[in-house]
């Protein structure tokens, strides 16, 4: 047949898919009168109402279950209504797999994976389904928390995703549709000459060097870290930095900057050697990273001690 380009909206009931695909189509950047089918996989408080289906020539196919969504179904509903795309509004309740199954063996393309949070039940959701939540960070390349106040932990909420995701944009807005001010206040002062990062902070750190790297660019750090290195590294680099659990014990995954050692001093190691711990005074520098097609810190020690564990050594976010 033809391609065709794919948008998923994905998200628990009631997380603000309809509302959000329903302000999409009116945008005058999506509105310029291509056909829009939009394939449902529930239905919610909120509906798609006959006149803004007209104005935005688009229309909506209820699917019972994802084992109606087959590849001779996509094929049909080419042949039938000549959609020139695609909205999927899935529930996160579903396994991914099927639809992923289908889209492999059809038309569809998709070209943007949109993720929706109700800030109100977030905390819920992420306490009793957070390898759901994790499941669908990882995939997306938005996401949108609505019905956000001034109780949101943004800062909580961002961290916990760019730790999975460091590619997806995530959005705030309040309930009344206003964007919603994301700045965080850090636990230390980026202005010192030497930026002391203490153990309960790497994790703030970490995320927002990799958020921001100008801010970080030519600065001086401090933070206690895990050595990682293996002969399949570059000589004279390693990796210092911490185990972060981002869902469960299953999925604790290490987070660090790359790090050289080119005339780096030391009063208590002769030799760094993996998975010791250490105290890193570095240099922050950017360089693109191919693997995650963004700038990203680089460091350069000036000086590693070795030091203790931290009382807590998983990072938390």
């Amino acid at each position: 047949m033809y391609e065709l380009p794919a948008y998923l909206f994905w998200g628990f009931l009631e997380s603000g898919k309809t509302t959000l695909i329903k302000d999409t189509l009116s945008q005058d950047y999506f509105n310029d009168g291509e056909k829009t089918m939009i394939l449902s996989f529930e239905e919610g408080e909120e509906e798609y109402d006959k006149e803004m289906l007209e104005k935005t020539n688009s229309f909506v196919i209820q699917l019972d279950s994802i084992e109606d969504l087959t590849k001779d179904f996509i094929i049909s509903c080419q042949k039938n209504y000549y959609p020139d795309r695609v909205m999927i509004e899935y529930n996160g309740m579903y396994q991914i797999e099927g639809l992923m199954d289908v889209i492999d063996e059809s038309d569809l393309e998709v070209y943007q994976t949109i993720v929706t949070v109700d800030a109100s039940t977030a905390d819920m959701y992420l306490k009793n389904m957070k390898s759901i939540f994790v499941e669908m960070f990882k995939m997306a390349d938005l996401v949108i928390f609505n019905r956000c106040d001034d109780n949101t932990n943004v800062g909580s909420y961002r961290r916990s995703i760019k730790a999975v995701n460091p590619r997806a944009q995530v959005g705030f807005e309040r309930a009344d549709g206003r964007e919603m001010e994301m700045e965080e206040i850090l636990p230390y002062n980026i202005q010192d000459e030497v930026i002391k990062v203490a153990d309960e902070d790497y994790g703030i750190w970490y995320i927002d060097a990799m958020e921001r790297p100008q801010v970080y660019e030519g600065k001086t750090v401090e933070f206690k870290g895990e050595v990682q290195r293996s002969p399949k590294m570059p000589s004279g680099v390693i990796i210092p930095g911490r185990r972060a659990m981002t869902c469960c014990e299953d999925d604790i995954t290490f987070i660090g900057y790359l790090c050289r050692l080119h005339k780096t001093k030391s009063k208590t190691l002769k030799r760094i050697i993996n998975k010791e711990w250490v105290t890193v005074t570095a240099q922050i520098h950017s360089k693109y990273n191919e693997a995650y097609d963004k700038t990203m810190p680089v460091l350069t020690a000036t000086r590693i001690e070795k030091a203790e564990p931290p009382k807590q050594t998983l990072v938390y976010f």
